[in-house]
């Protein structure tokens, strides 16, 4: 097993290199296309802040993860490995930061854009509509008012007729109830005056939704889209205004308010003093009735006026590289796409990483003498030749003085000192 691995590790060793370029390679194509997105202005320098940055990031993607492909698995302790788990982590994020948000701007740039834009449309419409209903709410006033200037006119009809006071005609009573029923009438005629605006204020904002969703979907450049969708935003958002002051609620409780104080008693007019006195009991109860009528209208129109306004709608234009982050959420394909071409290589070095193991475990479960190939049989044979070669010159070459001397034989030699014949 362990020669088999070594040997498919040296075939997968001729390629991996070139397999890691193109990786880098291509991340770097979608970060050029995500700077550019990022980058001000037009021209050669535009250009080429944008080539360096990618090839940075190709550069910097490339050689780390060469290293971890050379040097994780060749860490044997808990220790170092976790070192260097905690060094690709730490390099994981940076490609992210540096690269796959970019990458993700590239693939989804355009869609996260007009993302952006469809979400804006329904921003506006929601609060075009809200605008729409309080105003109609408040044209609505016009039957509470209606109904209160009726009631005058009516009263007032009594009163000519001698219904309310008991003297017939045109008299103080008459002029009170009529002075109320021209005011409220004037207010009546105000409100469906504002009708016809609130209508054609909201028929125009919905013209302005139209073109904008078509925009939302219009093919060509998103940037050029996005400068004309900008333009409608800003008419929408002084036309929501515009529906917003045409309400009529608090012209109404003014009005309301105004009703019972700004009443101009006339002189009385009757003949005798009972009459006068009539005359005062009777509009003393006008007045009455006057301040119930009043305090409705007024309740009324401050329920109108209590009801929640449309929201501020302020359109930000946003980059692609800023659209697509913000709406993450919608593009979840592409980020994984967009992460998985930076952090593929990861996987290499796992694979490489339990492979390693496995040859380890491998050498180190069988003995040395069972593991040796011939050509390791046949480097030990000629070292242990060249060793004995060394040993045997190296006795050949000591010196005559270290050699042990001959002993001497005494038998042959006389008493006197002088040798055997």
């Amino acid at each position: 097993m362990v020669h088999e691995l070594e040997g498919h590790l040296g075939f997968l060793d001729t390629f991996t290199g070139a397999a890691l370029g193109v990786l880098a390679v291509a991340s770097g194509i979608y970060t050029y296309l995500g700077v550019q997105s990022l980058l001000d202005g037009d021209g050669a320098m535009q250009a080429f802040a944008a080539i360096a940055y990618s090839v940075a990031v190709s550069t910097g993607i490339f050689v780390f993860w060469s290293y971890l492909m050379r040097l994780f698995p060749a860490m044997r302790t808990a220790r170092s490995r976790a070192g260097l788990m905690g060094a690709l982590g730490l390099g994981s994020l940076a490609i992210v930061a540096m690269s796959s948000w970019l990458n993700a701007a590239a693939l989804a740039g355009g869609a996260a854009v007009e993302q952006h834009l469809a979400e804006t449309v329904q921003d506006y419409q929601a609060a075009l509509e809200r605008a729409n209903e309080n105003a109609l709410a408040a044209q609505g006033l016009e039957r509470d008012v209606a109904r209160v200037q009726q009631s005058f006119a009516d009263l007032s009809e009594q009163e000519a007729s001698g219904g309310l006071s008991g003297l017939a005609g045109r008299g103080a009573v008459f002029r009170v109830l009529r002075q109320k029923s021209e005011e409220l009438s004037a207010l009546q005629q105000q409100i469906a005056a504002q009708s016809p605006l609130v209508d054609g204020a909201f028929a125009e904002g919905n013209a302005i939704l139209s073109r904008m969703r078509a925009l939302t979907v219009e093919p060509g450049p998103v940037e050029t889209r996005a400068v004309e969708f900008s333009e409608q935003a800003v008419q929408l958002a002084g036309l929501i205004a515009r529906l917003r002051q045409l309400s009529v609620a608090p012209l109404v409780e003014r009005a309301a308010q105004d009703l019972t104080a700004s009443v101009v008693l006339p002189e009385l007019d009757g003949g005798t003093e009972a009459n006068r006195s009539a005359q005062g009991t009777t509009i003393a109860s006008v007045l009455d009735v006057l301040a119930q009528r009043a305090t409705t209208l007024e309740t009324a129109a401050s329920e109108v006026t209590a009801l929640p306004g449309p929201e501020e709608i302020t359109y930000t234009p946003l980059s692609p590289a800023d659209a697509v982050i913000r709406y993450a959420g919608n593009f979840v394909p592409s980020w994984a796409g967009a992460i998985a071409i930076d952090l593929l290589p990861a996987v290499l070095v796992l694979i490489l990483t339990v492979t390693h193991t496995a040859i380890r475990s491998g050498r180190e479960a069988v003995p040395i003498e069972d593991r040796m190939t011939v050509s390791e049989l046949r480097a030990a044979l000629a070292a242990a030749r060249d060793v004995d070669v060394a040993l045997a010159h190296g006795r050949a070459e000591l010196p005559e003085a270290t050699a042990p001397a001959p002993a001497r034989d005494d038998s042959r030699t006389a008493p006197d000192g002088k040798g055997e014949a």
